[in-house]
């Protein structure tokens, strides 16, 4: 009986583990120097995500409806992808990581708006940006605009 179960059971946890396999594909680099590194190294543009992971409900939409997709996986194999976090419990992050987004947010995220996506080249200046995220509508709005950015 317990293998009658377990069978009955199997398609389910098949089905779950690849869609967690899909969404952690995408490579989300923390630190901007590395990530600078790289961009220089192979003459890419850096993808800068601000986001406050564990306050910003426009954040988690964003990401479960795009950042999250095969089609967003497909694009970001164009760019070097930066994941710069400001959440209200500091404690998910390192003090060096905290200081160091803290940093970019007033670089490059002037306006401290949430989501902001910003697009800097491997010479480091802004080549363009997109902020804010409304609904599931919005989705194309940033494929095309990650899509007309990109370097080929």
């Amino acid at each position: 009986m317990k293998y009658l179960l377990l069978l009955a059971f199997l398609p389910i946890l098949v089905c779950a583990q690849q869609k967690s396999t899909t969404a952690s594909e995408v490579d989300w680099l923390t630190d901007y120097d590395n990530a600078r590194e790289i961009a220089k190294k192979n003459n890419t543009n850096i993808l800068m995500y601000f986001t406050g992971s564990d306050w910003c409900s426009p954040c988690k939409a964003l990401k479960k409806d795009l950042l999250e997709t095969d089609q967003f996986k497909e694009v970001a194999k164009d760019y070097v992808l930066l994941y710069v976090d400001l959440p209200r419990k500091k404690e998910r992050l390192s003090p060096e990581e905290f200081t160091q987004n803290k940093e970019l947010l007033k670089q490059w995220n002037k306006k401290g708006v949430f989501p902001f996506i910003s697009l800097v080249g491997s010479n480091e200046k802004e080549i363009a940006s997109l902020s804010g995220y409304g609904s599931k509508s919005d989705v194309d709005r940033y494929m095309d605009f990650l899509r007309e950015n990109r370097k080929l």
